[in-house]
């Protein structure tokens, strides 16, 4: 529940009022109760998220892909990212209604969403999975990417750091539950997993993403209700923005010049992006069936011990996003006394060194201590990069810029989609293993241009240089 203003509503005490004061100092810290409510949506945008990462490439296998042809049937993820993201963002930095500015996008992304994934267990070709991918991701990402602008938004800066964290919680949790939820159908359920020529995925599959249709709509749905948005102080002047910035046109062409003026810190952080997100993403596209068929060996994908390995990659899956959590919660305490640039360089070394030591594992539970050095650097990735990002935008941008800065998640995604299966076929030998190990050595790049991105003090003065300069006058919104 959001409550940015001086005064509860009278009618429902469960929803904040919001105030026309907008000032910093005006701006009233959340308590748990209400950062839950403000992010408990997420937890449902990262179930399905979840449900894609630990399962899509098993379904593509099922469905008759090879292993060098698993990275072009991902290339939905990222080129919808790429496209959606910017535009997404610059239309929310745009709107008003009667329902807010972020909450709009959320909710609509969210009924999308949940209809694909209702459809997607029941494909039968892989050009239909890999249509309905197209489908959720674009959904998807309409939902995540004014969430995360929503933060920046409603909590005051020392809260944001919490608030991100809290994201990060809930991508955990959400997260946990969906890579152990075919697992558990299966073996606490008695939800049958074998598949066949009239059963190509399992129905402990197909059981997990109506489950998953469902928590993400209702969660969005809770937070959409129970949190709600400043209006921007001036109406008039903010429809005058909007005409001229916030069409679909508007947000191309503001999102080429906004791309060209990025602020230092920025453009730093873009390069950790791009090598974070090569090694995570090699990690999430070949885990799985690196497990099942590295791992436990199987060979045939409709064999027992094949899905027995794909359960097993859930769990795995499971004991990261777990890490994630608590780690969460020490996130603020940690950058607080050490610095969000360390923790950040600390995390990812983490990561990576864990998925390089995946070479020597041959048993599988030895797979699990190995996610707990992953779960930190997903932990961090998930909240340290934007909070230190948020510190160096103008207030006004915000939208649009975090838009933008998820470039720097898909566009390495596309390179992986486009160029890895050359890689898997030519120098792998179609080796899933490897293919993570690469993603390990990623990380550690990451790890070492984080070196080279500014201390949030100078961000700071950076900042306050930037704004001084703008001869534009900007409109004040609910972002300050």
């Amino acid at each position: 529940m959001a409550f940015t203003g001086e005064e509860k509503s009278s009618q429902n005490p469960t929803i904040a009022t919001p105030s026309t004061d907008n000032s910093p100092q005006h701006k009233q810290e959340f308590n748990a109760w209400q950062l839950w409510n403000m992010s408990i949506g997420f937890l449902g945008i990262q179930f399905g998220w979840g449900l894609q990462m630990a399962n899509m490439s098993s379904i593509f296998e099922h469905l008759g892909a090879s292993a060098h042809s698993i990275p072009i049937l991902w290339l939905a993820a990222p080129l919808t990212g790429l496209l959606v993201q910017p535009v997404i963002g610059n239309l929310s930095d745009h709107t008003w209604t009667p329902l807010g500015r972020r909450r709009p996008y959320i909710l609509v992304g969210a009924l999308l969403a949940s209809m694909a994934l209702v459809l997607m267990p029941q494909c039968s070709s892989l050009w239909m999975a890999a249509g309905l991918l197209w489908i959720l991701d674009t959904s998807a990402n309409t939902s995540m990417v004014p969430f995360r602008a929503f933060v920046g938004d409603l909590l005051p800066k020392q809260q944001r750091t919490k608030g991100f964290a809290m994201q990060s919680v809930m991508v955990g949790l959400g997260a946990i539950a969906a890579s152990m939820l075919p697992w558990l159908l299966s073996h606490l359920f008695a939800v049958n997993s074998a598949t066949g020529p009239a059963q190509q995925i399992p129905q402990s599959v197909t059981w997990s993403f109506y489950i998953g249709a469902g928590l993400f709509l209702s969660t969005v749905l809770w937070t959409v209700l129970t949190t709600a948005e400043t209006p921007p102080p001036d109406l008039d002047r903010f429809d005058q923005l909007k005409e001229k910035r916030g069409g679909i046109r508007q947000s191309f062409s503001e999102t080429w010049q906004v791309l060209g003026q990025m602020p230092p810190t920025m453009y730093r952080l873009a390069w950790v992006q791009i090598f974070t997100w090569l090694g995570i993403f090699c990690f999430f596209i070949y885990f799985p069936p690196a497990v099942a068929r590295n791992i436990f060996g199987a060979v045939d994908i409709q064999s027992t011990l094949y899905n027995q390995g794909i359960e097993w990659a859930g769990l795995c899956f499971a004991v990261f996003n777990a890490v994630c959590i608590p780690f969460s919660f020490l996130l603020p305490w940690l950058t607080r006394r050490v610095g969000r640039k360390v923790i950040h360089i600390i995390c990812l070394l983490c990561g990576g060194f864990s998925l390089i030591a995946l070479l020597k594992i041959q048993q599988p539970w030895l797979l699990l201590p190995s996610m707990v050095g992953f779960g930190l650097a997903w932990a961090s990735a998930q909240a340290i990069p934007y909070a230190i990002l948020t510190y160096a935008l103008p207030t006004q941008r915000r939208g649009i810029y975090q838009g933008i800065f998820n470039f720097f998640i898909v566009l390495p995604e596309i390179a992986v989609s486009l160029g890895f299966g050359w890689i898997m076929e030519h120098w792998l030998q179609d080796n899933r293993l490897t293919a993570v190990v690469l993603g390990g050595n990623f990380l550690v790049i990451a790890a070492g241009l984080m070196v080279f991105v500014p201390t949030e003090a100078k961000q700071l003065a950076a900042q306050q240089t930037s704004q001084q300069q703008v001869t534009e006058p900007a409109v004040v919104d609910s972002t300050v």
